[in-house]
Order: structure tokens, then C-alpha cells, then sequence
């Protein structure tokens, strides 16, 4: 991806020469990723509406907590709308070469998105592998300490998911701005902050136009939590910078396909919706002693509480799902 190439997913219109230089692949992805003419602002009232109910809603949250500290994310709303069980749990996760491979294809992204010349994507998955392994934190306690037959597989997943990008996705110029692994966070008065780590951030803030593109990169089959995550992003971002994002996009390097919603009233009030009711489970879970429910489902899949839960082990044995 070439600095100053096409214009297309933040500002103008490409280029035709540029659109020439295209993949039928990347020329799709990008007319859906790239603004229209007419700019996107979103009524002003309706925003700080939905700021005045966040922070009022956090200071009950917080109050009923008694002090206590909550980080609300992605993952944390999808499980405690799932499994109440398995959210009460203890978190025991641990790296393994499939789930890492994502975060050094990331950062092998975000070399390639600043390299000066035209990289080879072995290069950027090595280069990234030398600098996570110096890095201090449990990721880079992972990366360091693989034998060589971990490494090569390491490398290999990273490699080619990091391919699948440089090949498929459209080129993104300098002045696109975009930030890989972008923190979005919002610490509004009590005890409660909510945020996360965006895969890929395009656009650049001007005034209250809606212009900012975010995007999560996933390999792997679809699935509708990609969308909740999503538009947990778009709302947060909303809170800590009063001007909503236009487009939220789940991009899946293993079939090229992005999966595009445009962010709307309708999105964020249904993401408040989510976030506020996922924060109240927790509370009445963690402070009011409420018992938790268990829920089957597909995610029973992965459970590290699946051998010593019936339930979850009749859905999966109903379903013939392969362990």
C-alpha cells in the first residue's frame, strides 16, 4: 500500500488512474467504504441526549456498586449477555499461536501503514515478531518464549493473514489518518469506564461531520456479535467526542468481504440499549447477589467450564458440534 495512492475510503473521490491500479476486489471494498457527497451530521440535541442518559445511568451504576471498579468492553457485554455462569468465572485465557497470530498481523499492518518504500509482508511479520518480543506484558512474555516450531507457525497464521490485507484491502494514503489498534475509551464521574481497542480507525475529525470509519479485522466465519462490537465502538466514540463515526465495518480477510453498517440514531440507541442492560446484569450479579443464569449456546464451544457442565455438554452432543 503506497502513501498518496487512492483517495477514496476518507475524503475525495479516487483518482481514475488510481482506481486503475486496482484489484476488482479492492475497487469493491472501497465503494463501500468511502463517503458520499453529501456530509453526515447528526442532530445535535439527539447526541447530547445520549451523552446526558450515559452519564446518568453510570453515577446509579456506580452508586450501586459501592465503590467498586468496572471496565466495561466488547467482550465483557457479550458475556455477560450470554453465559452468566461462565461471566462470573474466572478469566483463565491464555495465547496460543491462532489467537496471537492476530495481534502481530496487526502490528505488522501498522509497520506497513508507516514503512517507507514497499515492504514485503515477510518482512513486516518478522520485523513485528522482533518488536512484540521485547515488549513488556503478557503478549510479549508469549512471543518470547516459543521454541522455533511455535514460532514458524506464528508466523506463518500472521504472514498470512497480513498477505490477505496488503493483497485485498484498498490502499490507505497518509492523509487518511488511519491508527491501527486505536484505544477508545470514555471516564465519565463514578466508577464505571468504558472502552476498547479498535482494529483500524480511518478518517480525520472536522467540526461535527461524521467521518470517521472503524473497522475490526477478523478471520473466521461471521458472526452477529461482530456487529455488537462494533456499534459498542460506535457509541463510545460518540460519548468521549460528541460527533458519531459514519461506518462501521467487520472486514474478513479469509473471504475479502466486508460486512458495512452505516451508524445511525437507531444504532447507537440500540447500543445504548445493550450496554446499559449488560452493565445492569453485572451489577445485580457482582453487588446485589443475584443468581446467575446459565445459557447454552454456541459459545459452550469454548467454555473452560464445559467439562463439568451438563447442559452445555447436551447442547453441543445435540448439535454434533466438533470439539
Amino acid at each position: 500500500m503506497v502513501p498518496g495512492g487512492c483517495q477514496g475510503v476518507a475524503g475525495d473521490r479516487p483518482r481514475v488512474a488510481a482506481m486503475s491500479d486496482l484489484t476488482p476486489t479492492q475497487q469493491k471494498v472501497l465503494a463501500l467504504l468511502r463517503r458520499t457527497d453529501e456530509p453526515l451530521v447528526f442532530d445535535r440535541e439527539f447526541v447530547a441526549r445520549l451523552l446526558e442518559e450515559a452519564t446518568e445511568a453510570v453515577a446509579a451504576f456506580s452508586a450501586r456498586l459501592g465503590g467498586a471498579k468496572l471496565f466495561v468492553s466488547k467482550n465483557m457485554l457479550s458475556n455477560v449477555h450470554g453465559c452468566e455462569v461462565r461471566h462470573l468465572a474466572p478469566d483463565d485465557f491464555e495465547w496460543n499461536t491462532s489467537t496471537a497470530s492476530g495481534f502481530v498481523a496487526h502490528k505488522a499492518i501498522e509497520l506497513m501503514l508507516n514503512w517507507r518504500g514497499t515492504p514485503t509482508p515477510s518482512e513486516l511479520v518478522d520485523d513485528a515478531i522482533a518488536r512484540l518480543a521485547d515488549q513488556f506484558g503478557s503478549r510479549g512474555d508469549f512471543v518470547a518464549r516459543l521454541g522455533d516450531a511455535d514460532l514458524a507457525e506464528l508466523r506463518s497464521k500472521a504472514l498470512d493473514r497480513t498477505t490477505k490485507f496488503m493483497q485485498d484491502f484498498p490502499p490507505l494514503p497518509a492523509t487518511a489518518h488511519p491508527m491501527l489498534e486505536s484505544s477508545i475509551r470514555w471516564a465519565p464521574p463514578g466508577t464505571i469506564e468504558m472502552g476498547g481497542r479498535a482494529d483500524l480507525v480511518v478518517g480525520r475529525p472536522e467540526g461535527e461531520e461524521s467521518r470517521l470509519l472503524i473497522i475490526d479485522l477478523k478471520s473466521g466465519m461471521r458472526s452477529p456479535h461482530h456487529r455488537d462490537d462494533l456499534r459498542f465502538y460506535a457509541l463510545v466514540e460518540t460519548l468521549r467526542r460528541g460527533v458519531p463515526p459514519r461506518k462501521l465495518v467487520t472486514y474478513y480477510l479469509d473471504t475479502c468481504e466486508p460486512d458495512a453498517e452505516d451508524v445511525t440514531e437507531g444504532v447507537l440507541e440500540s447500543a445504548m440499549t445493550r450496554t446499559l442492560e449488560g452493565i445492569a446484569r453485572h451489577v445485580e450479579l457482582v453487588a446485589e447477589g443475584r443468581e446467575p443464569a446459565k445459557r447454552v449456546g454456541v459459545a459452550c464451544r469454548w467454555c473452560p467450564l464445559r467439562a463439568n457442565c451438563a447442559e452445555g455438554q447436551s447442547y453441543l452432543d445435540d448439535r454434533d458440534v466438533d470439539l
